[in-house]
């Protein structure tokens, strides 16, 4: 028999947690291999985890509701004979450790290099899964400190909050088992306590017998926390033109029709707009760049255009168009739709919705004319397309000026003043407005 200890995978570069939705399985099922056990929901997407081996499910290490850092174990899984070597973890290994955590770890070592330590082991009356064994060895923690801990798991279970909340609490609490402290040596509470904890000061709202109180969504509340961290990271600011795409509106009206029954697609702006994206961010590449830390910038080479796709309960989410630049308008028409119906029945993988580089939303689907959207990390800029309407205008002629009736729209382009400056911010797009008013009206498609 050998253990699989399942991991939460990696579902984009900026999604570092998820929630846990449903359990598909129960404790003592049989599993097999690629089939899904856990449903997870992060800010961006709906997604099942799947095992990668057949076996039987021996334990869980969260509930519904519980939220999960990526690459933490969520399950174990017993397998018939042993692993591959590239899967096969012993439950008995000390687990990967910080390097913040390293240098803790070490004078833990200092304290107790005297002493011999024993593993702590599971009795009939109480019993340790394989992930609190591991933090209870890491941490130095003796079996005759663990037996004390109080369990709220099932049967009196110590669950990893529980062993996590005792280490929290370890330096205020006198420890008759452990070695007399050493002057230099900290605790890990200690290091703790040296860091400075922001506290957010939350507003009492008063609410009247007649008002409604509506708790949020998960989604919500994960959509809320992602926008706020943006604003916190980014120093936003936004540069607004407005783009004539009278010949744009012209042509699809002229070529919808055709396009829908030759290829089974409506025809929509989006592709339109989503192709002068692509062609300005092959111009200017340093808007197609993300910030890592504070002194360095990566400059992607892969131009991924997130589309802010609205959902019928009113939340948003980003599908990503891969390699965007490299489509004609017809795939774009094709990959636009495909990933728009996707998201409307819930369907997008976490493939779908990673990866991007740069984000274009449609504030005009809702009527507005402008907007000025945050921006989606750890990209540096979003598109606003505002709705386009029928306006009078100046049109300049060889023979002289009039007026006339044209179609109009804005563009609002909201983008990270640390690393792009208002020059940059500005001709980015002015260069979406030329591509715009430079379509050729005879085009073929």
């Amino acid at each position: 028999m050998a253990k699989f200890e399942l991991k939460l995978p990696k579902m984009g570069e900026s999604v570092a947690e998820a929630t846990i939705t449903s359990w598909l399985k129960e404790v003592g099922e049989t599993i097999e291999m690629d089939e899904p056990i856990v449903e997870i929901a992060t800010d961006k997407v709906d997604s099942e985890v799947p095992s990668e081996v057949d076996g039987v499910l021996v334990e869980r290490f969260f509930n519904v509701d519980d939220v999960v850092q990526v690459g933490q174990v969520i399950a174990i899984i017993e397998t018939e004979g042993s692993l591959p070597e590239t899967t096969k973890e012993s439950t008995d290994e000390t687990i990967e450790v910080a390097p913040e955590q390293a240098a803790v770890q070490l004078e833990q070592n200092i304290v107790t290099a005297k002493e011999t330590v024993t593993p702590v082991i599971s009795s009939a009356d109480r019993f340790y899964s394989p992930l609190v064994k591991n933090i209870a060895k890491q941490e130095g923690i003796s079996q005759q400190e663990l037996d004390a801990i109080t369990g709220t798991g099932k049967d009196g279970r110590v669950t990893k909050n529980d062993i996590l909340n005792y280490i929290d609490n370890r330096g205020n609490t006198v420890n008759k088992i452990a070695a007399p402290a050493v002057n230099e040596t900290k605790t890990v509470a200690a290091k703790k306590e040296e860091k400075p904890v922001e506290k957010t000061q939350e507003i009492d709202v008063v609410s009247n017998a007649e008002d409604e109180i509506i708790e949020m969504t998960r989604m919500g509340k994960l959509i809320a926390h992602h926008m706020k961290e943006s604003i916190q990271t980014s120093a936003h600011v936004q540069s607004f033109i407005e783009a004539d795409v009278t010949k744009i509106w012209n042509w699809r009206n002229k070529h919808k029709d055709a396009f829908q029954k030759r290829e089974g697609e409506k025809l929509t702006f989006t592709p339109i707009f989503m192709e002068a994206v692509a062609k300005a961010l092959r111009e200017y590449p340093m808007m197609n760049i993300s910030v890592q830390g504070d002194n360095k910038i990566i400059k992607k080479k892969n131009i991924n255009l997130g589309m802010a796709t609205a959902l019928p309960d009113g939340n948003l989410i980003v599908p990503v168009i891969k390699n965007a630049d490299q489509l004609n308008l017809v795939g774009m028409a094709k990959k636009v739709n495909s990933l728009a119906n996707k998201a409307r029945v819930n369907k997008l993988s976490p493939d779908d919705i990673q990866n991007g580089t740069y984000t274009v939303t449609n504030v005009g689907s809702f009527g507005s004319i402008m907007g000025t959207p945050i921006i989606n990390q750890p990209q540096v800029g979003i598109l606003a397309l505002g709705a386009i309407r029928k306006v009078p205008a100046v049109i300049e002629t060889p023979e002289g000026d009039f007026i006339g009736i044209r179609y109009k729209m804005f563009l609002s382009h909201s983008y990270d003043h640390r690393v792009v400056n208002g020059a940059l911010g500005g001709m980015f797009v002015k260069a979406v407005k030329d591509y715009l008013e430079a379509w050729d009206s005879n085009r073929e498609i």
